[in-house]
């Protein structure tokens, strides 16, 4: 075997192997009180389509990578970002729980908040009325420990206590990631950083 087969034959077992742990389904425990996203039973058994998690080029998409750019497919729930380099990162997320929560199109990052604060949007209070106005930074903050906000208002792409969520329909609007993800991907992007949703 050549070096180059070589090299694409890791990258494919690494990417399948990958791809194969995400894919795994895991029982959820029952879903605590006072969680402030779901609107679910997170207790089901979910079986994620291993095929869709797959890597992408960018220039479909953007037309450069000033500033770097993340794409958000809602269909495989993954993002991806690149950055302005070239370099590349790919991170299983958690999306909107139905089709009218979700928005679709182009945005950039308007502002990066680590440790942010949540309050709940109108309709979010509306359909929830037992949650509570506003949660401060901490384990309990649906964020998580980061957060990237988009020029639409009320929309961020964020981190999450609860891991259960990632790889599931079940946000407001918002897009998930683990916390550890979301910390490197605050590290990486930058106000102005361009943002599809597809």
């Amino acid at each position: 075997m050549d070096n180059q087969f070589r090299k694409g034959l890791n990258r494919r077992h690494f990417l399948a192997t990958g791809a194969a742990m995400l894919g795994t389904p895991v029982i959820a425990q029952n879903v605590n009180e006072g969680t402030t996203e779901v609107e679910r039973d997170l207790s089901t058994v979910v079986r994620r389509n291993i095929s869709s998690f797959r890597t992408l080029e960018w220039q479909p998409y953007f037309s450069s990578l000033n500033n770097g750019a993340v794409l958000v497919d809602i269909s495989s729930r993954a993002l991806h970002f690149w950055e302005e380099s070239g370099a590349y990162h790919l991170y299983p997320s958690s999306v909107p729980l139905t089709e009218d929560l979700t928005r679709r199109g182009r945005t950039s990052v308007v502002r990066k908040v680590e440790g942010p604060e949540w309050r709940p949007t109108p309709s979010m209070k509306k359909r929830n009325p037992e949650w509570p106005d506003y949660v401060g930074p901490g384990p309990d903050n649906p964020l998580g420990t980061h957060a990237l906000y988009l020029g639409w208002t009320y929309y961020r792409i964020h981190g999450t206590h609860d891991t259960r969520k990632i790889g599931r329909r079940s946000s407001n609007g918002c897009i998930g990631l683990y916390n550890e993800h979301i910390a490197e991907l605050f590290g990486m992007a930058r106000v102005g950083t361009q943002v599809l949703l597809i």
